[in-house]
């Protein structure tokens, strides 16, 4: 099947090799001259694993072309997805300039009866919209097929999703069977709805996803209190059937969905007049939690951290990516800054891109022990591997008394950090 994919971001170009890898022509399009450069030449300007040997794959194959729009002349298939940015505005709701400009573009090319698949989040609602105001003069059919990738583990997730999420027409059976024909060979539970409930469920998904983070978080806070251990509570949580799998505390969600859906389910609701105070509570908790490190460092240096040296490991939201939208660690580092804090950091890819986005005075280190060099304090933020399995006793050894590990994931073993002469501070560990 002859394919175009508009926006090549994070989804854009795993959709687009991924398609690629399974046997479909794909026209792979973005206005960025540079990002389209890069990866013409097997450079994929962000880190997610194993993407670039797919982007070698597909080009080295020739299922896929990486063009300008501008340079479009060709025709564009039966499917286009979209799947450009849909950033959130200073009042919480989404921007759909780039949506809008998308189908404005797939409009001048006059493809005939194109099936146009949307990735990008949209709110609810918005796809029927679209419909209604942007493609009312087409012959174009509209499907609303959320992605649900999670950074660091993509590809994986493209190959082996949890679910396929088709929202149609009522009666637009060709959309859907064109849509099940793209998927081909990839297993998965096949849903179709409308296209508002599909919107919804990508909404809903990110948003009791970080409902649950904030939960446990809280429970740890309560576990702190009272002495109890937030590791063995989630381990009796987890063999709940009804609660779905271990739930980890720590310093909280980031990156570029959970925070920006969460507000602009709010901004829905309150736009329709529903209350909805359970959504508003999670942001309220995820904003608390980030800053947990600072308030353990202020307590165990007397409310001072002027000259203190401070070495923070991770600064990517999580591991197996370099995307610092919404990552916890470049709120808590700017606070640490401001507070007369010495800070040095290390994260194995997100460096390049923090130092745009960190104060001057702030230093990187090559690894954790160059970070951890003279360094009273040692605060965890992301649970990168090259991180986990560092030299702890030369760790020890290059630091300055008193050796304070704050681990804001619970990702290292609390023990085995006290054995070798630490004092470990975890989130719910503390009882």
């Amino acid at each position: 099947m002859k394919v175009t994919v508009v926006g090549l971001g994070h989804v854009g170009i795993v959709a687009a090799t991924g398609l690629a890898l399974a046997g479909h022509q794909v026209l792979a399009t973005d206005v960025d001259h540079e990002r389209i450069h890069l990866l013409n030449n097997c450079k994929v300007p962000l880190y997610e694993p194993g993407l670039d040997e797919w982007v070698t794959s597909a080009l080295t194959a020739n299922a896929i072309e990486f063009l300008h729009p501008n340079d479009v002349d060709q025709d564009l298939g039966q499917v286009a997805l979209i799947a450009v940015g849909t950033p959130h505005t200073p009042g919480n709701w989404v921007d759909l300039t780039q949506v809008i400009a998308a189908l404005s573009w797939l409009k001048v090319q006059r493809p005939d009866n194109l099936v146009i698949a949307m990735k990008s989040t949209v709110p609810p609602g918005t796809g029927l919209r679209l419909i209604d105001q942007e493609l009312s003069e087409t012959n174009f059919s509209y499907v609303s097929s959320p992605e649900f990738l999670r950074e660091g583990t993509a590809l994986s997730d493209w190959a082996s999703p949890n679910r396929i999420v088709l929202g149609v027409n009522q009666g637009d059976t060709h959309s859907v069977e064109t849509l099940t024909q793209l998927h081909q060979g990839i297993k998965a539970p096949q849903i179709i709805t409308d296209i508002t409930s599909a919107e919804m469920v990508k909404y809903a998904s990110n948003a009791f996803l970080a409902t649950r983070i904030a939960f446990i978080n809280e429970i740890a806070e309560l576990c702190d209190s009272v002495g109890a251990s937030i590791d063995d509570v989630s381990d009796g949580l987890a063999l709940d059937s009804r609660i779905g799998g271990r739930i980890y505390a720590g310093v909280g969600y980031g990156g570029s969905c959970f925070s920006k859906d969460l507000r602009a389910l709010d901004y829905l609701a309150c736009t329709r007049m529903v209350h909805n105070n359970l959504l508003q509570s999670v942001v309220e908790s995820n904003s608390k939690q980030r800053l947990l490190p600072l308030a353990a460092l202020r307590k165990r240096f007397n409310d001072s951290l002027r000259g203190l040296r401070i070495a923070v490991l991770g600064l990517a939201f999580k591991p197996g990516t370099d995307d610092l939208r919404d990552a916890p660690a470049i709120d808590l580092v700017k606070a640490f800054v401001s507070e007369g804090a010495e800070v040095v950091a290390f994260d194995p890819k997100a460096m390049p891109s923090a130092s745009s986005l960190l104060p001057q005075a702030v230093h990187f280190a090559n690894n954790t022990l160059e970070a951890a060099h003279q360094a009273q304090a040692l605060v965890l933020m992301t649970e990168w591997t090259e991180i986990l399995t560092s030299d702890w006793q030369a760790a020890f050894q290059a630091m300055a008394a008193p050796r304070l590990v704050f681990d804001g994931r619970n990702a290292l073993d609390a023990r085995a950090m006290q054995d070798v002469g630490f004092e470990y501070i975890g989130v719910g560990r503390n009882g």
